[in-house]
């Protein structure tokens, strides 16, 4: 059974027209207008026990808006959805206990007090046992080396820090579902680096159910091989990663290093230039020609080096928002 099904959800708002002219806005206090927007509209999919999904989408897509449909914090105005056998919007505590929402945006945690203090007051809302919270207190502080933090005002610890005990408090309940809405938004490459790592061991020891959304696809690489992309309320992508680049990415990135240390004149012809710093120039080729290309390249010119990589996943998913129609694989 899956642990999160959805079946054509929508979610939508009426939100006030504001005018532009004085005599409109006067008009408008007799006579308001609003028009309808559709944050989700009519999106389905599942996700198995286990799973770490990507949920990508430009700002404005539906993505936090989906997550707080699933969390139970806000009603749909159609379709369904169950998450581990519950209705979310029906907020029984037997289904609050079991899952977390982290808002990389958001603060849950105390601002003036040490994160131990608010660890405490989860620990009595979930009426989590002392000696399983003293275990999850060790392991989670020590897996994310905030341990000789834990007595310090939140308001002082940086920002990686702060988003790295906002990850102990989301988990300290042991959660079987974890929501994760741009977690690592703003944070250093250091910090990013250490809630991902932790957040890969902490998967593949707990296998907890995971749907992520992130503008950093570094983060979806590493932790996701599947993605669901939605732009408008509506799913435009649902499949492999790798399916992903496949379809959408029609091009590979070749870099080439000259033994000369200029770069020849004519690179235009066999691709499109995105970057060159002598000795290297990065090309842009269709992975149709790819093999042919390089074959003229190695003929004509003193390449000394070359390498052949995908796309950037960034690129990809920008590709990919500016199609208008929803594609379903």
């Amino acid at each position: 059974m899956p642990a999160i099904e959805v079946h054509n959800l929508c979610k939508s708002y009426k939100v006030y027209r504001k005018q532009d002219s004085l005599f409109s806005s006067v008009k408008s206090l007799f006579n308001r207008q609003y028009k309808t927007v559709h944050a989700v509209d009519n999106i389905s999919f599942s996700i198995e026990p286990g799973e770490i999904v990507a949920f990508l989408g430009p700002n404005g897509a539906g993505k936090t808006t989906t997550l707080k449909l699933l969390s139970g914090l806000i009603y749909p105005t159609s379709g369904s959805a169950t998450v581990l056998n519950h209705i979310p919007w029906k907020r029984e505590n037997n289904y609050r206990r079991r899952f977390s929402l982290v808002m990389g945006q958001k603060n849950q945690l105390w601002w003036d007090l040490p994160a131990q203090d608010s660890f405490r007051l989860h620990k009595e809302i979930y009426r989590i046992p002392t000696d399983i919270y003293d275990k999850q207190i060790d392991e989670l502080t020590t897996l994310l080396e905030v341990k000789q933090l834990l007595g310090q005002p939140v308001r002082e610890l940086s920002l990686g820090e702060r988003m790295r005990m906002e990850l102990i408090a989301a988990l300290l309940h042991n959660p079987d579902i974890l929501f994760l809405d741009e977690p690592t938004i703003g944070l250093d490459v250091v910090s990013q680096r250490k809630v991902l790592a932790f957040l890969q061991d902490y998967q593949k020891h707990r296998q907890v159910t995971i749907l992520l959304t992130s503008h950093y696809m570094k983060d979806v690489e590493a932790l996701c091989k599947r993605a669901i992309v939605i732009n408008h309320g509506q799913k435009i992508y649902d499949g492999e990663i790798d399916s992903l680049l496949e379809s959408f990415g029609k091009d590979k990135i070749v870099t080439l290093q000259f033994a000369t240390n200029n770069i020849p004149p004519g690179l235009e012809e066999y691709g499109t230039i995105l970057e060159q710093q002598a000795p290297k120039i990065k090309l842009r080729i269709n992975r149709q020609e790819i093999s042919q290309t390089l074959s003229k390249l190695l003929q004509n010119y003193p390449v000394e080096d070359i390498s052949v990589t995908e796309r950037p996943l960034e690129d990809v998913i920008t590709e990919l928002f500016s199609s208008s129609k929803p594609q379903h694989h």
